[in-house]
Formats: structure tokens, C-alpha cells, sequence
């Protein structure tokens, strides 16, 4: 399990294999598609396909699957808006901007793809990625209208969490729009981040479901009911669904951040990557931590054997920290191109390489 490591990198896809023997060490491979952004990874369980999404700027956006593992690639459709009605006064651009997520569909749903946008659509594959639709029950939300860049000058969809005991239910969170979901299969949408607090916003607004700026999301596979939440300013915690959120305040050393693992088995047990919030977005005192809960968030330890420090600006971003389905090994990159592992939930962590291109997500093989 977890034998193999996807580095999603401004520069890169890079791949690492973990050599089997007593030393265990890890080792890189050659980029993929080298100096070009590749702002999102997937390799789909379900068949083995590899995915990756590139933000080639002038030349657009485009969309790659490797049926061989990732010896040959080839370029496979990519999502497209629609033209924006005439009449149309929304002020986000009908148009593809990056691929800021990649999710197969459950495993009764051979084919199936999900991928999370910016300007804030949602688009669903039924070939493996050969085409693409927009998903016009979220695209269409009156409340759409509100949504706002939370780090990007538009929106953006970069969680989006497929319910293992039913395909139909999925849930997106959205930066800047809060959390939404389906059971319908995307016909029907709901808020779902009602709990949540946004202290940016006037006081009488804070708790607006539709105005809340969560980093990630993620949901516990063995435990679907739960959530974890990274939001701008708290960790915050679902335990019913989705019907509520309630805020933990014990993250230490901060309750900043943007990236979250959840354990695959473990509902209790998560991480997170502190920082000083909002102008300054590095380390805590410039020691990189994580932070784990082995209790559903009553108690926080912050870990730091084998991280730097002393002088570490390293920013994880939202995908930038994952778990495998073993919940012991975890990765983690940060924008200033350290990659660390650690195999032995969060305890200890290995200096993998410390001079990759700027890193946006980092993904298990399994």
C-alpha cells in the first residue's frame, strides 16, 4: 500500500517508488511534462489509469491519461463552459481557467470522473475523461452569484468527496462558496457548511452558510458520516453528514492552515499543517509542524521530528498533504519544493527531496 508518490509541481509531474529492502528508501523519477504547471494528479484505483491536469497558460488547459503507467501519455478531453448567455449579468468568466481537483466516481460507476474548477464548476466524465459536461444544477445556483476568489480571482471547486455507500451523494466545497451537496447525483444541490464561521466577514454575515472559505475537505472512507474541514480561520469538524459543522480551537500551534488528512479507517485521527494566517502564510516561528488528533479533535500534538526547525518558509498547499489507505504513511510538499514522508503516522518524517519546483499536490497510488 501507498508504494507509490505522485508530486504535482509548477515545473512537473514527478513520480517516487518506494524500493523494497530493509533501508525502504524512496526514489524520484524523471518529470513528466517537465516545465509545465500540473495543478492536479489522479490515479483512478478502479482501472489503474493515470490522470493529470496541465495549466499551460496561453495554450489553455489540458487534461492527460496514462494507460501504462505513466510510461506514454496522451491528451484526452478537457472540460468546456458553455457560452455565456447574452442576457447573462454574472461577472465569472464562463470559461475553463485551471483543474484544481480530479475524483473518480464510485466503484459502481466504471468511467466516471469528477473535476472540481476554477470558475467554480463542477464537471463529470462517463468515458475515462474523453468528454466532459458541466454540471448545470450547481452552475446554475442563484447563490453562485455570491461566490468569490478565496486565493484565485474567481471562484474554485477543490474538494469534491464521493460517499462510498452511494455514488449519488457527493459533496463539493468551494473557496470562496462553502460546502454543497447532492444526493441526487447532481441534479439537486444543498448548502451543507452551516456551522462554520467566517470571523472576514461582518459580524451578522460570520455565519452565512454561503459565504465560507473552506481550505479542504475531506471525508473519512471507513466512516462517511464524518468530515474534517481546514476553513480560513479554524479546523471545523461534521460528524452527522453534513448537517452541521461544530469549530475545534485546540489545533496547535495554530488553527490556520490549508492542507487535512483524514485517517482511512480512523474517523478520530487527523492532520493538518499550521501556519500564521493571511499576509504572512509561513510556519508558526519558522518550524514546520504538523498537527494530529487522535481523538476527534479534543487534544492536538504538534510533530515535528524531522522537519526543519530553523529558517522554514514552506507553505503546504490544499492538496499538498495526503494519506495513504494504510492511514501510516503521509507525504506532504510545500511551495518552496520540500517533500517529506513519514511512515509512521506523522511521528517521524523523511527528507525525500528538498529542491522540487514549487509542489500543488501530492497523491498515493492507491
Amino acid at each position: 500500500m501507498g508504494d507509490r508518490l505522485f508530486v504535482a509541481t509548477r515545473k512537473g509531474l514527478f513520480t517516487l517508488d518506494r524500493a523494497k529492502g530493509a533501508q525502504a528508501r524512496w526514489r524520484l523519477d524523471a518529470p513528466r511534462f517537465l516545465g509545465d504547471p500540473v495543478t492536479a494528479v489522479l490515479r483512478d484505483a478502479r482501472d489503474g489509469a493515470i490522470y493529470a491536469a496541465l495549466n499551460l497558460g496561453h495554450f489553455g488547459v489540458k487534461l492527460r491519461r496514462s494507460r501504462d503507467q505513466g510510461k506514454t501519455w496522451e491528451e484526452i478531453g478537457t472540460p468546456a463552459y458553455p457560452p455565456q448567455p447574452e442576457s447573462s449579468t454574472d461577472k465569472t468568466p464562463w470559461k475553463l481557467l485551471q483543474i484544481w481537483c480530479l475524483e473518480p466516481g464510485g466503484q459502481d460507476q466504471p468511467g466516471v470522473l469528477w473535476a472540481g474548477t476554477i470558475p467554480g464548476g463542477l464537471f463529470r466524465s462517463d468515458d475515462n475523461g474523453g468528454s466532459w459536461s458541466l454540471n448545470e444544477g450547481l452552475w446554475q445556483l442563484p447563490e453562485r452569484a455570491e461566490w468569490s476568489g478565496g486565493g484565485y480571482d474567481h471562484p474554485g471547486i477543490h474538494s469534491v468527496c464521493i460517499d462510498p455507500r452511494n455514488s449519488a451523494r457527493i459533496a463539493v466545497a468551494i473557496s470562496t462558496g462553502g460546502v454543497w451537496q447532492t444526493g441526487d447525483g447532481g441534479s439537486s444541490w444543498s448548502i451543507a457548511s452551516r456551522g462554520m464561521r467566517a470571523e472576514y466577514m461582518p459580524p451578522e454575515r460570520s455565519m452565512d452558510p454561503n459565504v465560507q472559505d473552506s481550505h479542504r475537505v475531506v471525508q473519512c472512507p471507513a466512516n462517511p458520516d464524518v468530515f474534517w474541514a481546514q476553513h480560513h480561520n479554524g479546523v471545523f469538524r461534521s460528524t452527522d453528514g453534513l448537517q452541521s459543522w461544530h469549530e475545534i480551537g485546540t489545533v496547535i500551534p495554530s488553527v490556520f492552515g490549508f492542507a487535512v488528512a483524514v485517517h482511512p479507517r480512523d474517523a478520530e485521527t487527523a492532520w493538518f499543517v499550521p501556519a500564521v494566517k493571511d499576509a504572512y502564510r509561513v510556519p508558526v516561528n519558522a518550524r514546520l509542524a504538523v498537527a494530529r488528533t487522535r481523538d476527534g479533535g479534543k487534544t492536538f500534538e504538534a510533530l515535528r521530528k524531522g522537519l526543519p526547525q530553523k529558517n522554514a518558509y514552506d507553505l503546504v498547499y490544499r492538496h499538498g498533504l495526503a494519506v495513504d489507505s494504510s492511514g501510516n504513511k503521509l507525504a506532504m510538499g510545500s511551495t518552496t519544493g520540500g517533500l517529506w514522508i513519514s511512515e509512521d503516522q506523522g511521528e517521524s518524517w523523511r527528507t525525500v527531496a528538498a529542491r522540487l519546483p514549487p509542489i500543488y499536490c501530492v497523491r498515493f497510488d492507491d
